[in-house]
């Protein structure tokens, strides 16, 4: 089977969204996250699209010993991310957000084996979380500007990944887009 044959068609489904570490203290660092106010508008876009749908939304949060400690103000959603009510939080400590969780239980119990990741950062949670949603045999669209990163040449690392991720398998589609799909599909 080809992998465009194995590419999930947006129009027919709503999967899982995964908003991965968008947390107060990646926005606070002395360098600052690549287009933020961007990438907080089409996360939240996404967001709202799923919320719509009445679709599964979960948060994943990292946490460490040095800025992301979990349970402090830190740790917390940035506050302008939109939190939808009927939404699924995932803590983790490891890069992958299905290492040592419950997200393939959550997602396996809802029947959902197509996943759409957002968030933060490329080249670390984003990568590791797709590479491992792949390994177990999810269906992986990454919002090719929903996610970003604080690093020197950001945009380099953005393209540079998208593209490895998409030899990989990942699906590379635009937020809009994807909110075009699921408007349409819930015509």
């Amino acid at each position: 089977m080809s992998k465009s044959s194995q590419r999930p068609n947006i129009a027919n489904y709503i999967s899982a969204l995964l908003v991965i570490d968008v947390q107060r203290a990646l926005f606070s660092r002395s360098s600052p996250i690549h287009n933020a106010v961007q990438l907080i508008s089409n996360i939240n876009s996404l967001v709202e699209a799923w919320e719509h749908a009445g679709s599964l939304v979960v948060y994943i949060q990292h946490s460490n010993e040095k800025s992301l400690i979990q349970g402090t103000p830190d740790w917390e959603i940035h506050p302008e991310i939109h939190i939808v009510k009927a939404s699924e939080y995932i803590h983790k400590l490891h890069g992958n957000a299905f290492e040592k969780t419950d997200l393939d239980d959550l997602l396996s119990t809802k029947g959902l084996k197509d996943i759409v990741v957002t968030g933060l950062v490329t080249q670390g949670c984003v990568r590791a979380t797709c590479i491992g949603a792949l390994d177990l045999g999810y269906r992986v669209i990454l919002v090719e500007n929903g996610h970003s990163n604080y690093s020197k040449g950001a945009e380099k690392i953005i393209k540079d990944w998208n593209q490895k991720l998409a030899q990989q398998g990942v699906q590379l589609t635009a937020t809009d887009e994807i909110i075009g799909k699921i408007n349409r599909a819930a015509q």
